[in-house]
Formats: C-alpha cells, structure tokens, sequence
C-alpha cells in the first residue's frame, strides 16, 4: 500500500512523541543545575544554513542534532534564576496543552472553526474580566503577547475616539512606558511627536499634573487628545502609574484609557497583586500577557475592552468568503472579528487547562512567591554594605547598584556593569543591567514560582562577592574615580 505524503505510522508517532516527552520531562527536572545562559551564542558558521535534504531524516537523529546545536543555544527563560527581563517561567501543563492545540491543530478564529475553543476562550477572559473587575458587557481575546494586545487596544481607542483627521490626533504616555506602544501607534500610523512622552515623579510614576498640562495644552492648539496609556508594572521598576487620578483625567477630557498590563496585570489573580493595581477596574481597555506572570508558555497576551461593541465594530469586515461563519451557529462568537487574527491557534486551551490542573489558590499562591522574592531580595541588599536599593520592591521588580562610599558615580557605572559581567561568567544567574535615572543599575524580576528564598539567598551572595572582588580590582588600578 502506498504511505501518503507526509504520514508517520502509529507506532512512528508513538516513538517520536515519546522521545520529546522524555526531553521535556528531563528539561524540567535538571533546570535548575542548568545554566539560565545556556551555552551562549551559537558558534559560526550556521549548522541550519544547508539546503533541505531530499530524503528524509530519521527523527530520532534530528532530535539528537536538536540536543547538539539547538537547545544549548537559547536562554532558560523558565528558569528559576532567570531574573532579566520579564521571565517567562511556563508549566509544564500549559507545555502538554499547547501539543494537544497544535496536534489537534486547533482553528479558533470563528464559531463554525471551533466553538469548543470559542466557548473555552470566552470563559478564560471572562476570569480575567472578572478578576480585573470590568463589566459584563466587555470583551477580550487571546494574542500572540502583549505587543499585540496593546495595538488592538490602541486601535479600539481611534476607532471609539477619534474626531478629525488622524494627524492632529495626540496620545499621552509617560517616558518609562514599554517601547512595544510607541511600535503599535506608528503601525497605527501615528507619527512620533503624535505620541506625548510625559515625565515621572521621583516614584518613576507618570506625573498628572504635567499629563494635565499637555492635554489643555494641545487642546489650545487645535490637536485632539484620544488616548492616555497608563502602567501597570513598568518593565524597568513594577511601577504603577496612578490609575484612580488617570481615569479621573480620562473621564473629565473624554480621553480613551487605556493600561499596559502586560507585565502586571496578571497580578489581579492574587489579593495582594489586586490591591496594588487598585483602578484599573476603571479602565477603557487593558492589556496583559499570560506567558509572563500567568506561567503560560509563549506565546499568549491578550486584551480587555470594556466597551465590546468598540472593539468588534473596529475589527469586523465583512467578506463573501466568510458569509456562512456568520450564517451558521448563530449564537456563537468569531473572536476573528475582534482583533488582529483571522487564523488563531486555539491558546485558551493552555489557560484554562493550567487554572482547571492546579486552581485558582496555587496561581496565587505562584504570584505571591514572585512578589515574596523580590520583598527578600530587598531586605538581603539593604543589609549590606556598598549597596543602594535604587527602586524598592514593586509589583515583583527590585532595581539596586552597588555605590561604594567615595567612588565618582562614573566610577560606580562602571563597577556595576563589571559586576553584571562577572555574574554572567560565573553562568549561576542571569542578571543584567537597566539605567535608572542615568546612572547604571542591576535589576531582578524573580517571578518564577520555582524560585526558592535559598535561591535568592545563594544569588545575593554570589552578586556581592563579585562587587568585593570588581571593587578590589578597581582600586588597585585607582580607578575609582
């Protein structure tokens, strides 16, 4: 009998899928006497760089080329002390979930594709509108991350509140608001100078009173305010901008709010995180992504807009090709309609199978360990000498820099990125450097649920043996000014 093209036998499928459980099940189990580095940058030239061959490989042999030229090469985002960045820590349930979509490749674009993920999707944003706190009557999707969500919002609010042409349009964001916004608006088709950067106060907070000044001051000159974004954890520091004052702004000027979320917001699931995000119940729209404080695997953001019918009436198009998903399963949703994507992997299975798995009391249990690290790594800091807490613990981010008494400031830039340096070598730890009013600052975000106060502990030790050692470096070569 003739195999069709593209077809493995069952007992084939059974060995391959068998072989990568056995590596992931071994990934997660040796992670944390891994590397959070890997093995660093692949070496030249390029293993995948040769045409494809003409026969087939046996996967069994591809699967140990993987584990030769691959897999060392990528960090261990889900790492417990993978600390840069924001983490992306996982769990294996989503990992299991994400096979089942893509096995079952899953279409979740439209009822008639797939009413099961349709109904499963709206359920899993129904928790997140809940625990957010917005109306019955809003509506949200899953994305491919934060950067997306944050341009459906957006595009949401120049549907909803954009009068006149779009180049006299003005969107107000403080200068510590995620790079991915001002991408979204220039896709958009905003320009730079439409996209107002406003100052912080010394919390790295957006500061209202100067936001005040430039909405009445572009209304003086003829432009149109649409859109505020407001912070729900900066990446920098966890900031969170004053959202009751933003939205008493919003209100009063009829300016769109909208929050960028995507690292904070997931911290709505715990009581502890809910309360420090006090207001973003008041929200025009608000971004989030599951695959960093939700521990999902990547990819899964998604987005919240209070007024449903916005967001559908700035995303639908009708097509010829598309007449029967609206004709048939009437009362279904097309979540096609709602964003971005027509064609959508099914990503509510991973979400609402990881909270079915574990619950709803070990999620925030998760949540409440990162906002534990970073509270621990403080304290451990600030009993030690030569060193400065530079942003105190904030929605699971802590910024810090060793300043030893009598160094030049410069001198301490340069202590702190050697210190960084040191720390990526020794390959126990991956920290690396922010900016922090202009001086250089080391900067940790320990949400990964796996990460243990021992962790922490060990981590703090091995960052200040290597300050004593940069610094004892330095001042033997007088270069501490």
């Amino acid at each position: 009998m003739t195999i069709p093209p593209l077809t493995l036998s069952p007992d084939e499928m059974r060995r391959a899928g068998y072989a990568v459980i056995d590596r992931l099940v071994e990934h997660y189990a040796t992670l944390n006497e891994q590397s959070p580095w890997g093995d660093g940058e692949i070496p030249a030239p390029n293993p995948f760089d040769a045409p494809p061959p003409r026969e087939g490989v046996a996967f069994e042999t591809l699967l140990a080329r993987l584990d030769k030229e691959f897999f060392p090469y990528n960090l261990r985002v889900n790492h417990p002390r993978f600390y840069s960045f924001i983490p992306g820590p996982s769990n294996f349930i989503g990992v299991l979930a994400d096979t089942l979509a893509a096995g079952f490749n899953i279409f979740g674009g439209t009822w008639i594709g797939g009413s099961g993920t349709a109904q499963m999707e709206r359920a899993s944003i129904k928790w997140v509108r809940d625990a957010v706190g917005f109306p019955e009557d809003s509506f949200g999707l899953f994305t491919s991350g934060g950067s997306a969500a944050n341009v459906i919002a957006l595009a949401a609010a120049r549907h909803s509140r954009l009068k006149g042409p779009l180049e006299n349009a003005r969107i107000y964001m403080s200068s510590e608001t995620h790079s991915s916004v001002e991408r979204g608006l220039r896709i958009l088709g905003f320009k730079s100078h439409q996209c107002r950067k406003i100052k912080v106060d010394e919390n790295l907070r957006i500061d209202v009173l100067s936001l005040t000044d430039a909405i009445c001051e572009d209304r003086a000159k003829g432009f149109d305010p649409i859109a505020v974004v407001a912070n729900a954890g900066t990446t920098n520091t966890g900031a969170v901008d004053p959202l009751h004052q933003l939205a008493d702004i919003c209100r009063r000027e009829n300016v769109w709010m909208h929050i960028d979320g995507a690292y904070g917001a997931g911290a709505v699931f715990s009581k502890r995180g809910r309360a420090m995000l006090d207001g973003v119940e008041r929200a025009d729209s608000v971004s989030f992504d599951a695959h960093k404080w939700l521990f999902q695997p990547f990819e899964i953001g998604g987005v919240l807009v209070r007024d449903g019918e916005t967001l559908h009436s700035a995303f639908n198009i009708d097509a010829s090709y598309l007449r029967d998903t609206k004709k048939l399963f009437g009362r279904g949703v097309n979540f096609g309609e709602h964003g971005i994507q027509l064609t959508r992997a099914s990503r509510a299975l991973k979400f609402w199978l990881t909270f079915q798995a574990f619950g709803a009391d070990e999620i925030e249990r998760a949540i409440n360990n990162g906002l534990d690290m970073a509270e621990a790594a403080e304290t451990m800091i600030r009993s030690l000498p030569h060193w400065r807490v530079i942003s105190p613990a904030s929605l699971g981010a802590l910024a810090f820099r060793a300043a030893p008494s009598g160094w030049s400031d410069e001198a301490a830039d340069r202590l702190n990125s050697e210190i960084a340096a040191r720390s990526r070598a020794d390959g126990k730890d991956m920290i690396v450097t922010t900016e922090f009013k202009g001086r250089v600052a080391l900067r940790i975000c320990p949400i990964n649920p796996r990460l243990t106060k021992s962790d922490m502990q060990g981590t703090i030790e091995r960052l200040d043996l290597a300050a004593l050692a940069a610094m004892s470096d330095a001042e033997n070569a007088d270069e501490t000014r």
